[in-house]
């Protein structure tokens, strides 16, 4: 039975299985829980989304080509994806999420969304 608040050590009055005094607590202690720990994961995160906002920019309709120039202007890092598809011919595409990218001869590159 918990008889003090986890976040603050206040006396809980309630329910016998309540953790937390009031919602202030309940949000205070989680957001300290999920929290990022370094700045590694917030950075690389923000990475993320940054690359995802360009291709979904770039790619409104589904399936579009762009230039690598236009890519990197947009600020477009090559580094950062979250998945690689290899299809049976060997093809690699690249994903951010369900927004991916395949390398094209040249300067070029295909914007895809996975379905």
């Amino acid at each position: 039975m918990q008889e003090a608040c986890i976040e603050c050590g206040e006396k809980i009055v309630g329910r016998i299985d309540k953790k937390f005094c009031g919602d202030y607590c309940r949000n205070s202690y989680n957001n300290k829980m999920n929290k990022d720990r370094n700045n590694l994961v917030r950075n690389v995160n923000n990475r993320l989304r940054k690359n995802y906002r360009i291709l979904e920019e770039l790619n409104p309709v589904d399936k579009t080509k762009t230039s690598r120039t236009k890519l990197l202007a947009k600020g477009f890092s090559f580094d950062y994806f979250t998945s690689i598809y290899t299809t049976k011919s060997g093809t690699i595409y690249y994903f951010i999420y369900d927004q991916g990218y395949l390398p094209l001869e040249g300067d070029y590159y295909a914007l895809v969304k996975r379905t």
